[in-house]
């Protein structure tokens, strides 16, 4: 299975029917859920689709281990 990605390898894992008020859910998450609960859902994430990227969705899954990746780095830079 080949997977088309645009340049960058940026894939979209937040489509617009996810977002409220322009906000998505990754936005509300980090603001109901405890630091360390976020931090925990995050992390979680970007192993589970670094763990099965091999047997199901290839590239695909390392690029949306990425997505989960920058926005905890995001989140960690904005609570220092």
């Amino acid at each position: 299975m080949e997977h088309k990605y645009p340049k960058g390898g940026a894939v979209n894992i937040r489509p617009d029917y996810y977002k409220n008020n322009g906000r998505d859910l990754f936005d509300h998450f980090a603001e109901i859920m405890p630091t360390q609960g976020f931090q925990g859902f995050m992390i979680g994430n970007v192993m589970k689709y670094i763990v099965r990227y091999p047997a199901k969705n290839g590239v695909e899954d390392l690029h949306k281990a990425r997505t989960y990746l920058d926005r905890l780095i995001q989140f960690e830079e904005g609570h220092k």
